[in-house]
């Protein structure tokens, strides 16, 4: 392994080298998951699907397993620094919400979430 000369004490596993894929962080992933659950256990969604390019991460989420995911996660960290590396697309590819952080860009998961418990 070798460090970066202008970062002491940072050591990079491969350098030089891009990593093949793009993934979620185990944060990231947990904090999916458990608006997932939840969303389950409202009667909203039923199944997922995960999806890992070099270039983002995908997470979409199902009514029905045929159909068209109602909700996808992307992170795109080639986006970090113009519009935020995260975007929430809605049921018809429509970008619901850009951001730099993750839990503003699920917020309008969480208030559907809030409207199908009231009912």
């Amino acid at each position: 392994m070798a460090s970066i000369p202008d970062t002491p004490g940072r050591i990079i596993a491969f350098p030089g080298r891009p990593p093949a894929q793009v993934a979620f962080a185990r944060e990231e992933m947990q904090r999916i998951l458990d608006i997932y659950g939840r969303m389950v256990a409202a009667g909203e969604w039923r199944d997922y699907a995960m999806g890992f390019t070099k270039d983002c991460a995908m997470f979409d989420a199902f009514k029905r397993t045929a159909e068209k995911p109602q909700a996808r996660i992307e992170k795109r960290p080639a986006l970090r620094n113009k519009q935020g590396m995260w975007t929430l697309f809605g049921e018809h590819g429509q970008v619901l919400k850009r951001g730099h952080e993750l839990s503003g860009v699920l917020a309008p998961i969480e208030r559907r979430l809030v409207k199908a418990i009231d009912e």
